[in-house]
């Protein structure tokens, strides 16, 4: 039986995981990050273990290793989350509208896991003017 794969531009796959397979990898999540990737949590501002972090790499879905953002995009916000002004690759992410909270903001998922990473909204540095303001307990760096 043949799968259909689904590449974004920079090369990775994007097809969405099976049910049983997004299960499996949840087990390894801790309370925390469970909260936040499946039940659309947000961590406390200031606390998340990557707000400060300056080492190079890629910060990749914690559920599911899809690069989401280069550490050269990184930038103080003063938010209290780590801030990207874009993307690893466009694909990577996908956006929904949130109308939670009484406000109207952009969520943003994993397109391949679905996880809830955090919100993008439109007062960030040049180049794209977006500030994507991301849940710690979301990601994990890749130094590779």
């Amino acid at each position: 039986m043949a799968t259909d794969t689904r590449r974004s531009r920079s090369g990775f796959d994007l097809t969405p995981l099976a049910p049983a397979a997004r299960d499996k990898l949840a087990a390894r999540l801790t309370d925390e990050e469970r909260h936040i990737l499946l039940d659309h949590g947000t961590e406390r501002p200031f606390c998340g273990t990557l707000l400060h972090n300056k080492e190079a790499g890629a910060y990749v879905c914690r559920l599911c290793g899809l690069p989401l953002f280069k550490s050269g995009t990184k930038f103080e916000s003063g938010t209290g989350w780590p801030s990207f002004y874009e993307p690893y690759d466009k694909e990577h992410v996908r956006e929904l509208s949130d109308r939670s909270y009484g406000m109207v903001r952009t969520e943003i998922r994993c397109a391949r896991c679905d996880g809830h990473l955090g919100h993008v909204f439109p007062d960030g540095p040049q180049p794209t003017g977006l500030r994507y303001c991301i849940n710690s307990a979301a990601l994990k760096l890749d130094e590779r």
